[in-house]
């Protein structure tokens, strides 16, 4: 970091710091981040400050944000990148858009015949290409639990997916990252999620079966399970998890002994804008 940089990250810090009080009272409310070390958390309400004063967050009416609720947003928002160089990861959007409660989406899908198909759907989240991120704030509440659910990381995943350009399930690697890798161990993971809910569609499978939808939607969901429920993923897809460990730059995660199996009706429905096939085709990881 130059020095420059560091002075102007100084200034922002010492300009609108948060409180002891309010951090401990976040850090309380979220036990996702129970397993940070005092050194990550100190980082953590460091990256959380440049955070708050980088993106707008506005709440749409029947929604009121106060000092915690915002802080909340932002431990979370900045959890998948406490191991990373601070290069800007969220860059292309300028604001989170809250709503009071899950919303109405029109969406579009081209299926395989050519024909177009348009329909509301109710969703908690969305993450548009050089766009807002939409948050439904009851999800944003759920998401610091360990049971694998985080609208916040979810979306956000969406966010660093799109970094490459469309959403595709392939964010930008690191240098000490291989394409191939990547890309076999989502893809068999993938291919593997779908195989099962093929056979049974009401199958309980080990992670959300929403993550078959396409594969920029397993990369989110992987993404959730990573930072909520480590050893779920760990267990089910030990490759993805490795991948997710370079990624992410945190070689352990702490595994709360209040991990436990989610249920399907606990999630929302979350949605990125449909760029990849719709689950039951074969969606392919891009490399």
């Amino acid at each position: 970091m130059g020095w420059w940089r560091a002075w102007r990250r100084r200034r922002a810090l010492a300009r609108q710091p948060i409180p002891d009080a309010l951090w401990a009272e976040v850090c309380h409310r979220l036990p996702v981040l129970d397993g940070l070390s005092d050194e990550e958390t100190d980082l953590l309400r460091e990256r959380a400050t440049l955070f708050l004063q980088e993106k707008a967050l506005t709440a749409l009416p029947g929604l009121e944000l106060d000092d915690a609720a915002r802080v909340h947003l932002a431990a979370l928002a900045q959890l998948p990148l406490l191991h990373l160089e601070e290069l800007d990861w969220y860059q292309g959007f300028h604001e989170i858009v809250l709503y009071p409660d899950d919303f109405l989406s029109p969406q579009r899908h081209r299926d395989a015949g050519g024909i177009e198909h348009e329909w509301d759907a109710e969703h908690s989240g969305e993450a548009w290409q050089q766009g807002p991120v939409i948050l439904a704030w009851p999800g944003v509440l759920a998401s610091g639990e360990w049971e694998g659910y985080n609208l916040v990381v979810h979306e956000l995943a969406h966010k660093l997916d799109m970094l490459n350009g469309d959403a595709n399930g392939l964010p930008p690697l690191h240098g000490n990252m291989r394409i191939q890798a990547w890309a076999q161990a989502m893809q068999a993971a993938y291919d593997d999620l779908n195989q099962q809910l093929d056979e049974d569609p009401d199958r309980e499978t080990a992670i959300d079966p929403y993550a078959a939808e396409n594969p920029a939607e397993f990369f989110a969901v992987a993404c959730e399970y990573f930072f909520n429920a480590p050893d779920l993923l760990a267990g089910a897809y030990p490759a993805v998890y490795e991948q997710l460990k370079l990624f992410s730059g945190k070689t352990r995660w702490h595994v709360s002994n209040a991990c436990a199996w989610p249920t399907n009706s606990r999630r929302h429905s979350t949605m990125v804008e449909r760029h990849g096939p719709m689950r039951g085709t074969a969606g392919r990881m891009c490399l």
